[in-house]
């Protein structure tokens, strides 16, 4: 499948896109280079191939789930100008 210069054109009008005619020639050949090697993938026989649920088959290190940093609740509302019943009170912004 290739793509025409009209094509482009076109396409350049919907996305509001005001490309000088080097550019739309730049953007015919690329587009057209996508759409070929999308051709040759698609060519290729995958009938014995079993779907991968991820490109690497490699399973994750976890961190042991241990507590590294302590309630400072108490300590940061004190900073706070305004704080009420563990809540920091900000002021109105929206009416």
């Amino acid at each position: 499948m290739a793509i025409e210069l009209k094509d482009v054109e076109n396409i350049a009008h919907l996305a509001r896109l005001q490309l000088s005619p080097a550019e739309q020639q730049e953007a015919q050949n690329s587009i057209n280079n996508i759409l070929h090697m999308i051709d040759q993938m698609q060519a290729i026989d995958t009938a014995g191939v079993e779907p991968l649920a991820h490109a690497y088959e490699a399973s994750q290190r976890l961190r042991e789930d241990v507590v590294t940093e302590h309630d400072q609740r108490d300590v940061l509302l004190a900073l706070a100008p305004n704080a009420d019943r563990g809540l920091f009170l900000v002021p109105k912004v929206l009416e």
